[in-house]
């Protein structure tokens, strides 16, 4: 709930700062203050600390949401390589989902090898070479508020946090396109139970990360495909949400290991929709508040996923997991009738204009 505060808190006005910052120093900061927090639980292996931690963790991911997709179309705006947005963003999920998979092979040996303590500094490496990273990224678009007075820096934020939350508001196009992206964001809280899916299936504890492994490649996969499949009729993503609520409805039903046969292919036809309704709502945004209108989706996202949080907790009283995955299928379904409208929308043709103002 610490976690989930503090990005509730944080999400949108990161998102203007973004609007007025240097989108590339904010991502920067935001790998250092990630890594702070990591070091946080290292120092202190408390309440307290880890407390602290999941602030900084917070923070961090609040500086980094909106920011990231803000900053790589607007790059690629300024290039004049916009359309390559779609298969980029795909090619990055895909190459954070691996990394995750990676990572999660990488903890048991590095624990037996060094206990908590190294885990906690290769984490807190990790965060470096993200900053590093960032460091490393181009910045085409002009940014002046460090020669302004004080005042001024705050005039021109909130300037722009009203400029982002009102083209949410007044535009219909980028309206519907952040509930989709909202929806289908709080939909990724499937994963939390499919470890405990397994459990009841049977599964040793052994083999439960095996069986989680192939949901996680089946998203890096799905993810891959984005770029290519943006560019399909939008029919066919209304098409694929339907099929992820078939395939993850019929797998936890069957209550069986082969059931994470087809709730892996539904979850990576789920994750290929995320990124081409990511895609498209960058293409929707007009103004020059990309990063704050895609901080608002990415605060919905998470009151979605408290709802299935919620959700899960009062129904486990009375249900099992299986059951419980398969009813989350139903919102999936119903928001596979969101997809024409949301998706439908033209490409901008104003993101030069965006960037110039």
């Amino acid at each position: 709930m610490i976690w989930s505060a503090t990005g509730f808190v944080l999400e949108i006005p990161s998102g203007a700062w973004a609007d007025t910052y240097s989108r590339r120093k904010l991502l920067i900061l935001g790998a250092l203050i990630s890594g702070l927090g990591y070091a946080v639980w290292i120092a202190l292996p408390s309440f307290a600390g880890f407390a602290a931690g999941f602030v900084l963790w917070g923070a961090s991911s609040a500086l980094i949401s909106g920011t990231y997709e803000a900053f790589v179309y607007d790059e690629l705006t300024a290039r004049g390589r916009a359309e390559y947005y779609p298969t980029l963003l795909g090619r990055a999920r895909s190459a954070a989902f691996v990394a995750n998979l990676a990572a999660t092979l990488l903890a048991a040996p590095l624990f037996d090898l060094g206990g908590y303590v190294l885990a906690g500094v290769v984490s807190v490496l990790s965060c470096l070479v993200e900053a590093a990273v960032a460091w490393s990224l181009p910045e085409a678009r002009p940014v002046d508020n460090a020669r302004e007075s004080t005042q001024a820096a705050f005039t021109n934020y909130f300037h722009m946090l009203r400029t982002g939350v009102s083209e949410v508001l007044t535009s219909r196009v980028v309206r519907r396109a952040v509930l989709l992206v909202a929806l289908l964001g709080g939909f990724l809280a499937f994963d939390e139970y499919f470890p405990l899916f397994a459990r009841e299936t049977g599964a040793a504890n052994g083999a439960i990360p095996l069986l989680i492994a192939g949901t996680v490649a089946a998203q890096a996969i799905g993810g891959a495909l984005a770029g290519p499949a943006y560019k399909l009729p939008v029919a066919t993503f209304t098409i694929g949400l339907v099929a992820t609520a078939v395939l993850i409805g019929t797998g936890a039903l069957g209550r069986s290991l082969w059931g994470f046969l087809p709730i892996a292919i539904g979850y990576g036809v789920l994750q290929l929709v995320i990124v081409v309704s990511e895609a498209r709502l960058q293409d929707a945004i007009s103004g020059p508040a990309r990063a704050t209108v895609t901080s608002v989706s990415g605060l919905f996202a998470e009151v979605s996923a408290i709802a299935v949080y919620g959700g899960f907790a009062l129904g486990s009283i009375w249900f099992p997991i299986s059951v419980l995955i398969a009813a989350l299928t139903v919102p999936v379904l119903l928001t596979a009738f969101v997809v024409p409208l949301a998706l439908a929308a033209p490409r901008s043709s104003s993101g030069a204009e965006a960037i110039d103002t």
